[in-house]
């Protein structure tokens, strides 16, 4: 498809490829139903090394959270995932691609706020990816911050939220509440009691609690009571 100025949306899934480093990057831009736009969300899959993909469950709930809260969406598969090039690059090109697509995003939506949101190994890519983005919000689902290097980056000077399950069997919940105790800003915290790494079962409570959160969080940072 054409990559000129400006986009149509539309509030069904359109392709795209975009120009990444390591090559073509698949991606799915939606738009909201509502005529005004909100904001852009730049969403990043789980570990492509473990079948994560922009068609994760927990991914796509990001995606309709983002929609009806009247934003854009935009996904897309890291590098050696589905269609797009490359390979592996231990979240560091993986990194390097998010900020292509934040580029395209620029380029193609120029003045929309960008909302970012990532998913275990995609909330680190987001992390990482958050300092030149410059977000207005961040959303971190089952953040594996024992396997990646958190810790190293600077904090979020946006509003942030982390969402954890009680019995994450893939990241160690109490390595996340630590970390999270540590942050000079805290991020607001999403519990669940009892829910596994992927919110099976969960997912329409994750949406309707991410929906209040993300909606209460960006009220309070432009001064709404």
């Amino acid at each position: 498809m054409s990559h000129s100025n400006p986009i149509e949306l539309t509030p069904k899934d359109m392709p795209l490829v975009i120009s990444g480093p390591s090559g073509h990057i698949e991606a799915i831009l939606r738009g909201p139903k509502e005529a005004s736009i909100q904001g852009i969300a730049i969403i990043c899959h789980p570990h492509p090394l473990f079948e994560g993909t922009m068609h994760n469950k927990v991914v796509s709930t990001l995606s309709r959270t983002y929609l009806t809260l009247g934003m854009v969406t935009l996904r897309f598969n890291f590098r050696g995932v589905g269609k797009s090039q490359g390979e592996f690059a231990q979240g560091i090109g993986e990194t390097e691609d998010l900020l292509a697509v934040y580029e395209w995003a620029k380029a193609h939506l120029p003045g929309a706020p960008i909302y970012l949101a990532g998913f275990s190994f995609g909330s680190y890519v987001a992390y990482r990816g958050k300092k030149t983005i410059n977000p207005v919000h961040l959303a971190l689902i089952a953040p594996a911050v024992e396997n990646c290097d958190y810790r190293s980056e600077v904090e979020p000077e946006c509003p942030w939220l982390v969402a954890l399950g009680s019995d994450d069997e893939v990241v160690s919940t109490p390595a996340n509440l630590q970390w999270i105790e540590e942050r000079p800003k805290k991020p607001e915290v999403l519990y669940f009691e009892g829910v596994g790494h992927f919110f099976h079962g969960e997912l329409v409570t994750l949406r309707q609690r991410l929906l209040h959160t993300i909606q209460q969080q960006m009220d309070l940072s432009h001064g709404t009571p």
